[in-house]
Formats: C-alpha cells, structure tokens, sequence
C-alpha cells in the first residue's frame, strides 16, 4: 500500500491544498493530512477548527485520513511508516524552499517527497493570502472549500 503525508498547518485549508489531496489520492492509496503543531505559531483558526475544516472537505473520499503530529516531519513519517511526503509547488520560489527540506529529510530518513504543481486556477492561493482576505472582511469563499466557510 502506497501511503503519502501532505503535511501542513492548513490555517485555513485552500482550494490549493484542496486540489494536491485530490490528485494525491489518485496517486496514491491513502494520502494523510498531517496538520503540524508548531506552540511557537500563531493560528488564525485553532487546531480543532483546521481539522474539523478537512474532515468535512474530504468525508466522502475514503483515501484520505487526518491526522495532527508534533516535532519533525519525517520523525512522523518513520512513526506511521510512511515512505512518501506530498508538496505542490506554485511557483520557483516554493520549488527552492521544498527542495531543501526535501534534501534534508531524505539525509534523515528514508523519505521520497513528491512534488505536484498546482493548477493554474489556484496557484495564487496562499493561507496567509486568504487570513488577510478574512481580517479585512473580503470575500475568500472563492479561495476556500465550502467546509471553511465561516
């Protein structure tokens, strides 16, 4: 059984992340959403809220599973025998910051991280983009699923 971790904190969860989960759930069996707790970080939505947010986005999709983990990515990995980290790239700039940690996790463990680009119509959707939108009271319902429809 092939299993992936696309791994993040999803402050709020996107209709970017969105499109990765799906097309890493036809890649493969079972893609984890592994929601990162980082004590350090201030969330605009709290641990229970991203989760729930997920949860609901993909309850009728039975590859895909969410999980939260503290500490190292690739620890998590080793923990729940994952061989395969997903990451989707939106631009040059993402490419050369997750190529690092890509090289760096596979020096710590035997993890293969696998890229996906996102696709055209949301390769301009951040979280920190869509948290603005909502401290603004712009309109981010077309950056987001219907589940993260506050």
């Amino acid at each position: 059984m092939k299993r992936a971790i696309f791994p993040g904190s999803f402050d709020p969860l996107t209709l970017g992340h969105y499109d990765i989960i799906e097309r890493g759930a036809k890649l493969f069996d079972e893609v984890i959403i592994a929601i990162g707790v980082n004590a350090d970080k201030k969330y605009m939505f709290t641990l229970e809220q991203r989760k729930k947010f997920i949860e609901k986005a993909f309850a009728n999709n039975n590859r895909v599973k969410v999980v939260t983990y503290k500490g190292l990515t690739v620890d998590f990995c080793k923990e729940i025998n994952v061989d395969f980290i997903l990451r989707g790239l939106r631009n040059p700039a993402d490419f050369e910051f997750e190529k690092a940690i890509a090289h760096t996790n596979r020096d710590l463990a035997p993890v293969e991280t696998v890229f996906l680009l996102t696709s055209a119509k949301t390769s301009y959707i951040s979280s920190s983009i869509v948290r603005d939108v909502i401290r603004n009271n712009g309109d981010y319902t077309k950056l987001v699923p219907k589940s993260v429809r506050i």
